[in-house]
């Protein structure tokens, strides 16, 4: 196969697209992989598509060598499977909803969970029928409130979903186990660095849950890992490990105190130590219990405020929260919401105007470090007051816990005793469940068992982006000058560079062109006659095939210069021997 730069649908940029924020964003559209149609909604021109049918392909490899089996359901789905879940609601505004001529509802599907269930009830009705594994590769659809980063957040998007059926949960966790080993060699074959850590299931529901990350700087996703043992985390899944119940003889009784003027914890730390000093340590910003308050939008529409207690040298983990609340959406708590609340006083809210019992009746979780016997110093509820010596179980009571605190460098490790975490980022890449009985039991998925019993079938969701895949691994391969594509994904194996105006250049090129395509070999050729060397280079690096071969001044000594795009490395071959010598280079 032989694509030719003469009538290649292609055009290269010399210039970073205005609304580009990440690398391969930016690069994918200046060599011509995409083009932007719409906010979140791209055009896969040719060589972005066969990137992204590679990618396909080595996803379809592995998944047909477990035993699952590919079928394809339509993007246009009905209401009523959406509806029976409950997730017609919980997607809220993420869903595109849209009517037919006769009035009756419909959704692009953003995932297809109902739609498996659906097929496999229709079909299977015996435990003779299972295990099962079925996938498909196809479109899906969310209406991003803010789409971002080219490919890596969009509104369109190609997934690989697949999804494991069994009688019971060893079946259950046998098909997980070996979507997750397919998973790894999917990853390894890609070309990128890549993590695997604990996450939440949100939405999806069901019990383990893991993330293949790819490691970026651009990544939406932070994670931790151990420094001492293998734990490693979304954020988003991170138990903090909470301390002992503490013995709370001999603390002080609670009392109110005048802090004027203590708008920051900073200051009312500083405050503290000036008038109020412990006697064993200094007060320290984690000594105080700051009360965070926001409202939540559940997905029916309704609204209902929240607060959040958390020691005062830690801030709140939007994603973290959100991660705790999926499906439901969390929002700032704004003036009319004190105005519905006058119990509340700003900057000095403390537990005493919180929780079911009390005037607000405004639901109080706190942070998992705020246990029985701890000491806190807290709003008073007054303006400028507040409350030393209270104290966890003695004092006030939570109405429960939430992990909503941010995590930081130097954290214990919640699986060793040794380890501390340390954080970076990624690109969310897969995401594996053991979703168990949710979508059977709404759906009403059983089969026969062995004895004639009716039972619910286990699920298992098993999803990979290969859109995305293309972004997360020009992410991790580009280099200043532009695309270095994996040879195993990348549009071609070799891109044969001809310069110069004599005729024996491009004659000698076009031979190659031809001998190496006869041997299976994809080759793409820059052939263009009254194109500058210095364009061709620039084209040739941008574009990122894995080698390049330029047939121009040393053919005058009989030689040929290959160049590996990845490294740099340049070879000069004897011409008669180029075509051997690329051949075993592609089949290394």
């Amino acid at each position: 196969m032989i694509l030719r730069m003469s009538s290649l649908f292609v055009r290269t940029l010399r210039e970073d697209p205005a609304d580009a924020e990440v690398p391969s964003h930016r690069l994918l559209v200046r060599a011509g992989y995409i083009r932007r149609a719409a906010p979140g909604i791209y055009t896969w021109l040719p060589l972005g598509l066969r990137v992204l049918r590679k990618i396909e392909n080595i996803i379809r490899e592995e998944m047909d060598a477990i035993g699952a089996q590919e079928l394809s359901f339509p993007a246009l789905l009905p209401r009523e499977p959406y509806e029976a879940t409950g997730r017609w609601t919980e997607y809220g505004d993420s869903l595109f909803r849209l009517q037919d001529r006769k009035g009756n509802d419909y959704l692009l599907g953003p995932t297809h969970e109902e739609m498996f269930t659906l097929v496999v009830k229709d079909l299977y009705s015996s435990y003779k029928d299972l295990p099962l594994s079925i996938y498909q590769i196809q479109t899906k659809y969310r209406d991003e409130a803010r789409p971002r980063a080219g490919l890596l957040r969009g509104r369109e998007f190609v997934m690989k979903d697949s999804y494991s059926f069994d009688v019971d949960d060893a079946g259950l966790e046998a098909s997980y186990q070996k979507h997750r080993d397919a998973y790894i060699r999917i990853f390894d074959k890609l070309g990128f660095e890549y993590v695997i850590v604990k996450a939440t299931s949100g939405a999806m529901g069901g019990s383990k849950s893991e993330e293949f990350l790819a490691k970026a700087a651009v990544g939406e996703d932070t994670y931790v890992r151990c420094t001492r043992c293998d734990y490693a985390a979304n954020v988003e899944a991170v138990e903090v490990r909470a301390p002992a119940p503490q013995s709370y003889d001999g603390v002080p009784d609670a009392h109110a105190e005048a802090t004027p003027d203590t708008p920051t914890i900073d200051s009312l730390v500083g405050l503290l130590n000036a008038k109020f000093p412990r006697e064993d340590r200094p007060w320290a910003a984690g000594d105080t219990l700051k009360n965070v308050l926001v409202t939540l939008k559940h997905p029916d529409g309704t609204r209902e405020p929240i607060a959040i207690g958390l020691p005062g040298d830690r801030e709140v983990d939007q994603k973290r929260l959100e991660g705790q609340l999926e499906p439901i959406e969390v929002e700032p708590f704004d003036e009319a919401e004190f105005k519905k609340h006058p119990a509340l006083v700003k900057g000095y809210i403390g537990p005493g105007a919180l929780g079911e019992k009390n005037a607000t009746g405004i639901r109080y979780l706190v942070d998992p470090r705020v246990v029985e016997g701890t000491r806190w110093v807290t709003g008073a509820d007054v303006e400028g007051s507040h409350v030393i010596d209270l104290v966890a179980g003695r004092d006030f009571t939570p109405d429960g816990t939430i992990e909503a605190a941010e995590v930081r460098d130097g954290d214990a490790c919640p699986s060793c005793d040794e380890g501390t975490l340390e954080a970076a980022r990624g690109i969310e890449m897969g995401h594996i469940f053991q979703l168990g009985r949710k979508y059977a039991d709404a759906l009403d998925l059983q089969v026969l068992d062995e004895n004639g019993k009716l039972v619910t079938v286990t699920m298992g969701s098993y999803g990979i982006g290969p859109s995305r895949a293309v972004a997360a691994i020009a992410e991790g391969t580009h280099d200043e000058l532009g695309l270095a594509w994996p040879r195993e994904v990348a549009p071609a194996d070799v891109h044969i560079v001809a310069t110069g105006k004599d005729e024996h250049v491009f004659a000698v090129a076009e031979r190659v062109a031809h001998e190496l395509a006869g041997q299976g070999v994809e080759v793409l050729y820059d052939d263009r006659p009254k194109v500058s060397p210095g364009v061709k280079f620039k084209d040739a690096e941008l574009l990122g095939v894995p080698t390049i071969v330029v047939v121009g001044k040393g053919l005058a000594q009989g030689t040929i210069e290959i160049k590996d795009r990845a490294t740099g490395e340049r070879q000069e071959v004897p011409a008669d021997h180029l075509v051997d010598h690329v051949v075993r280079r592609v089949r290394a």
